[in-house]
């Protein structure tokens, strides 16, 4: 398994709804969290090792109801 980051801009008062259905509907979602600036949440996910992110960030985040865009970061080495 290895960890990415997608930061999530979210429709208008739509943050807690789109975190809702996020831990809800997408089981790869391991941590949500709620931020202040340009983007609305910070999702931590594991995908298993052969798991493309582009597919998966496109087809399970973007299509979810009041995600309007979406940046992702992608983790090389965890130190602690």
């Amino acid at each position: 398994m290895r960890p990415i980051f997608v930061m999530v801009k979210c429709s208008l008062g739509k943050a807690y709804e789109v975190a809702d259905r996020l831990a809800q509907e997408v089981e790869q979602a391991s941590e949500i969290y709620s931020t202040s600036g340009q983007y609305d949440l910070l999702v931590k996910c594991y995908l298993e090792d052969d798991a493309d992110p582009g597919h998966f960030v496109t087809e399970r985040l973007q299509t979810l109801p009041g995600v309007t865009d979406t940046f992702t970061l992608i983790t090389f080495k965890a130190f602690r």
